[in-house]
């Protein structure tokens, strides 16, 4: 019988996930589809407890709801988590989930910058850590880690640490020591980024969406294209009014019909895209790798540097599905840019196999 939400199938969890976006809920059920089967997971302690940390943004949750269905009908327990519901949320959180993280062997988390899953690395014993993807920050935690550097997301370096970061720095660096392979802590990533001067006794295990390839599909694919969208404007990254006219111009150049929009894109600025390029803007309901698998997909996917470059080609393999990632002109970065912002842009593009890269667009 499947375990309900919430519960294990015996007494103790002995791995937990904790995941705060649905690209992370996907990649842990990619990691758990690549690990021995159940009658092995019994000798090994590995029974799978997924705890969603849940963000506030309704696009967010949505997926995230859609996901944890995926993830019971796979056979695991989810417990859902108001993680952020008022004030009190985190410190009801987190003595809920105290007697869990210290009696787990195992702790899978999604996102090691994540504030929230430093303070739970605080409480846990767990002697094997498991880091899957969180996008492009996987290639970002890795060579922070290596270099002995604070955990600090790639568009924030560079900027000044805010009140909140210097209270907070005790906690991020006892995550980055805890992170650090030992003697008596084995650190696995499991990504499908070309993680590079990986430190020394972390393991790193190709994921290759199996799970997705065995699961959905192969798609139906169109004679059109279709276009990715980006958070860059939301981050601060990239200007807006130069990003719809990069769009536009895109578009008309490839014939692109379809825009699957970014999780964390604004309402306006989609609104504003769709009247003044006329593309048809897609909100999905689970993660683009899922969207795509199922399809129907166009049979040029359009994207600008993102975690997409990366897990499109793998997630549609055998199909005659191209994807393209237009390069980010250093003109439409803002002035609040982080100084490594065009090259970390330039290493995601540069690093995707199986991708044709366009020269950027000029509107």
């Amino acid at each position: 019988m499947r375990p309900r939400a919430g519960t294990g199938t015996g007494s103790t969890p002995h791995t937990l996930a904790f995941v705060e976006s649905p690209v992370q809920l996907l990649n842990v059920l990619e990691w758990a589809h690549t690990q021995p089967p159940p009658h092995a997971q019994e000798e090994s302690g590995a029974e799978l407890t997924l705890v969603v940390l849940s963000p506030t943004d309704p696009m967010t949750r949505g997926q995230l709801r859609r996901m944890a269905e995926l993830a019971r009908d796979e056979g695991h327990a989810v417990r859902w988590e108001e993680a952020r519901g008022g004030t009190t949320a985190p410190f009801r959180t987190i003595g809920g989930l105290a007697p869990l993280l210290r009696r787990a062997r195992r702790v899978v988390m999604g996102d090691p910058f994540s504030r929230y899953v430093q303070l739970l690395l605080s409480i846990t014993r767990a002697t094997d850590l498991v880091v899957v993807d969180d996008g492009t920050a996987t290639m970002e935690f890795v060579g922070q880690l290596a270099r002995g550097e604070r955990l600090v997301r790639w568009h924030r370096k560079g900027g000044r640490p805010g009140p909140r970061d210097l209270l907070f720095a005790p906690v991020s660096a006892s995550a980055r020591r805890r992170l650090t392979p030992s003697a008596d802590t084995r650190v696995e990533v499991f990504s499908a980024m070309p993680v590079q001067d990986v430190p020394e006794g972390v393991t790193v295990t190709a994921h290759t969406f199996t799970w997705t390839r065995a699961r959905f599909g192969p798609p139906r694919v169109t004679k059109g294209a279709d276009m990715v969208g980006t958070s860059l404007v939301e981050t601060g990254v990239v200007d807006a009014d130069r990003y719809l006219e990069a769009v536009q111009a895109l578009a008309r150049a490839h014939g692109a019909a379809r825009y699957f929009a970014h999780r964390r894109e604004s309402a306006d600025k989609l609104h504003r895209l769709a009247v003044e390029t006329g593309l048809e803007v897609v909100r999905p309901d689970l993660p683009l790798e899922l969207i795509a698998r199922r399809g129907p997909i166009g049979r040029t996917v359009l994207s600008f540097p993102s975690t997409v470059v990366h897990t499109l080609p793998l997630a549609l393999s055998g199909t005659d599905v191209r994807v393209a990632v237009c390069d980010i002109d250093p003109t439409w970065l803002t002035e609040h840019a982080s100084p490594r912002a065009q090259g970390f842009l330039s290493g995601v593009t540069g690093t995707a196999r199986d991708v044709h890269r366009l020269a950027a667009v000029m509107p």
